[in-house]
């Protein structure tokens, strides 16, 4: 299996199935896909109903990610495995574009969200392990601030910090 069959198995099982709690700002998910992310992938002019993120299958599920949080975003030119790991988990969790910035922001280049020439020339000379630790700090701190500047977001807290956990142990 490769690296990224195993990162959106990794996804798949961290998001579960069908649900639909009342303090998720993304509404109704189905394997971690949002009513907003659904209907635009399916080019509905709007967001896809409950009903229809509640039947969304796995596979389309799959091919989502792998479009808007792999290929879309470049995160491609990532060759460390768990760089590429947190850095589409990030995406999936906070937005491709936020995880690009992030990224960029710690390779010290012009975060723009895009991964473009010099993202990926400054991501060539970059220690790996220095960056999954700085990406990681920032998407710490960005959970912090969400759960503080909007109280009702605690209700997630737990399942985010396990999640994370599996980042800082490199169980992923």
């Amino acid at each position: 299996m490769n690296t990224i069959d195993t990162i959106l198995d990794e996804i798949i099982r961290r998001e579960g199935g069908y649900v639909h709690h009342p303090a998720d700002r993304g509404g109704p998910t189905n394997f971690g896909i949002t009513a907003q992310t659904l209907g635009a992938w399916r080019k509905l002019g709007q967001p896809a109903t409950a009903a229809e993120v509640q039947v969304l299958t796995e596979m389309e599920a799959r091919d989502i990610y792998r479009q808007q949080y792999i290929t879309g975003p470049g995160f491609e030119a990532i060759t460390h495995p768990a760089l590429l790991h947190l850095l589409v988990d990030t995406g999936v969790h906070s937005g491709p574009k936020r995880a690009v910035q992030w990224l960029q922001s710690a390779l010290d280049v012009t975060a723009d969200g895009v991964i473009g020439p010099k993202t990926r020339s400054a991501l060539a000379v970059a220690d790996q392990d220095v960056l999954y630790g700085k990406v990681l700090g920032q998407r710490l701190r960005h959970l912090g601030r969400l759960i503080t500047n909007d109280p009702k977001q605690s209700a997630f807290a737990a399942g985010w910090m396990n999640r994370m956990a599996e980042f800082v142990e490199g169980t992923v």
